[in-house]
């Protein structure tokens, strides 16, 4: 059998584009966060993950520009070797100050970060259990290591401590949930997790992606709580409201200085470059100086939950930025996002298997840029492609 045969036979986003159905790898031609143009045409974005909307803050562009000067485009190696400048340090103890924790670590992408660090701590005879709502990184995170992966159902407390109670003494036990959901923007109850995992003697790491700009005057998740001295590891990104790439861990010095030596995803991958790393320093800046920056997100959000909780849509558990429209079937999604295209509006269709398949929906999020127009345009065009579909009366 040719390994190609399931290539060539491969023809489900062949028909979806041909029908004009398809909705992924769109080419930006410009941005400007609130705003895209895509084929010539403006569109009103209410699909990034640009929370603070800081992509496009001139202080932000600068930073990335002056780092670019001074060190060049390119670290050329990885941070095990040659690849870690004083400025990846200088991210790494902000970041840890940032949420709470002696120590952190940056790696070059988010998903690097929880590939690197869930399979370098969970060895041969020990348990790693996720949220059946976790993010794809943290699952190829527990797939990639030697141990046992296990999941119980979404922010279900009492399955969760039923498999804790299963899990023989003798292994080693880590827990790893989202803080924010980044499909149904709810959040993963921590006062809860916590005494369950302190009861099974589990480790708690919390994959605040989402959160982290957001809640807490961006503070994350576990700072929303109070609980961060209870959570062992914080993991973050910065391709989301610190407006760069790559990502973080931080928790106590053992388990940091632990994974800054096992994880394959930092030592066989280049560091990241320092343009990268200095308009995350520049944003985090901005974070710290200005949180009515993330007060703004709040206002937005706001607005806009309480316009579509009027026009009747279902949003699902979503208590964050984060807002789906839950659709249903396949065939409506897309002819719900190809309405919305059409009229002028940027959303993320989002199905089967990220979703149940009668759970498909469009995918949402905001920013604290989008005035009070673009939302109200948002909610009539949202409002008419809802009326037109039945999704609403």
């Amino acid at each position: 059998m040719d390994i190609f045969e399931k290539a060539q036979s491969y023809m489900d986003a062949k028909l979806a584009k041909a029908a004009g159905y398809y909705p992924y790898f769109l080419p930006l031609e410009d941005t400007e966060g609130t705003e895209v143009t895509i084929g010539g045409r403006r569109l009103l974005m209410i699909g990034s993950n640009n929370y603070l909307g800081l992509t496009t803050d001139p202080r932000v562009r600068q930073a990335a520009i002056d780092a670019i000067a001074r060190y060049g485009t390119s670290c050329t190696g990885s941070r095990f070797l040659n690849g870690t400048l004083a400025l990846h340090q200088e991210l790494e103890t902000r970041l840890a100050a940032f949420v709470g924790k002696p120590a952190a670590l940056v790696f070059s992408t988010g998903y690097q970060t929880n590939l690197g660090t869930i399979s370098s701590l969970v060895a041969r005879g020990d348990i790693v259990l996720a949220d059946k709502d976790d993010h794809a990184s943290i699952v190829d995170g527990c797939m990639l290591s030697f141990g046992e992966m296990r999941r119980f159902s979404h922010n279900d407390m009492a399955h969760l401590d039923r498999q804790l109670a299963g899990v023989d003494p003798k292994a080693g036990r880590l827990v790893v949930v989202d803080g924010v959901y980044s499909m149904g923007g709810d959040l993963a109850p921590l006062p809860e997790i916590v005494p369950i995992c302190r009861k099974h003697g589990a480790r708690l790491m919390v994959d605040d992606a989402h959160s982290l700009g957001v809640m807490a005057r961006g503070r994350g998740t576990a700072a929303h709580f109070g609980v961060t001295d209870q959570v062992d590891l914080i993991m973050g990104t910065f391709s989301k409201s610190f407006a760069s790439l790559g990502g973080f861990i931080a928790g106590d010095e053992d388990p940091i200085h632990y994974i800054q030596h096992h994880a394959r995803s930092l030592i066989f991958s280049a560091s990241m470059p320092a343009s990268n790393v200095a308009a995350v320093l520049a944003a985090l800046d901005i974070m710290e100086r200005e949180p009515e920056r993330v007060d703004r997100l709040w206002a937005v959000t706001e607005r806009m939950r309480a316009g579509l909780v009027a026009l009747g849509f279902n949003m699902g558990p979503s208590v964050t930025p984060i807002i789906p429209i839950i659709t249903g079937t396949l065939d409506r999604t897309m002819e719900a996002w190809k309405r919305c295209y059409e009229a002028g509006l940027y959303v993320n269709a989002v199905i089967s298997p990220a979703v149940p398949p009668d759970q498909c929906l469009l995918r949402t999020s905001y920013m604290a840029t989008h005035t009070d127009e673009q939302i109200d345009r948002a909610l009539s065009i949202l409002g008419e492609v809802g009326r037109g579909l039945g999704l609403i009366a």
